[in-house]
């Protein structure tokens, strides 16, 4: 039976109750949670997770592709900033960026998103356009979130993983 599992870091007590919340809203009866050194894995059996989420498959993400069907671009079209949320929970962070200019040092609020499938960078510059963010590749699988209207907008939407 297929099983979906997802390894949820023991920093983020709040993470893993919404990973629990999400399955069971979407289509799990019953969610485990098992304990691993650092980490909670949060899965559900169910025939129809593969329905779901159709993207799976075997390999390495970045060597095959990522693509939505139509049903999951209307969902993103509809709530870009939960899917976003989701992309910067899982492979993204907010970090404090220092630079010195002319001598001056000044330090502020970034997001980054790092993933090395093309397709998933292509979903989160696509998301992010959705909202009118701002974004910028910085190297070739990395993106780029600085100016302040457009942290401040990713804020609203992405907030801190609690």
């Amino acid at each position: 039976m297929p099983v979906l599992r997802i390894s949820c870091s023991d920093c983020w007590p709040g993470l893993i109750e919404a990973c629990d919340d999400a399955m069971r809203a979407v289509l799990a009866e019953k969610v485990q949670r098992v304990q691993q050194q650092g980490c909670v894995n949060v899965q559900s059996y169910g025939k129809h997770w593969p329905c779901l989420l159709p993207q799976h498959g075997p390999g390495k993400k970045h060597e095959r592709p990522i693509v939505l069907t139509d049903w999951q671009r209307t969902i993103v079209e509809a709530h870009p900033g939960h899917f976003l949320r989701g992309l910067f929970h899982s492979d993204g962070c907010r970090v404090s960026n220092r630079v010195t200019v002319r001598g001056k040092k000044y330090v502020y609020p970034r997001y980054m998103f790092v993933n090395e499938s093309t397709d998933i960078m292509g979903l989160c510059q696509w998301a992010l356009d959705l909202l009118g963010i701002a974004w910028r590749m910085n190297r070739r699988n990395s993106l780029s979130v600085a100016r302040r209207e457009a942290v401040a907008a990713l804020d609203r939407h992405v907030g801190p993983k609690s």
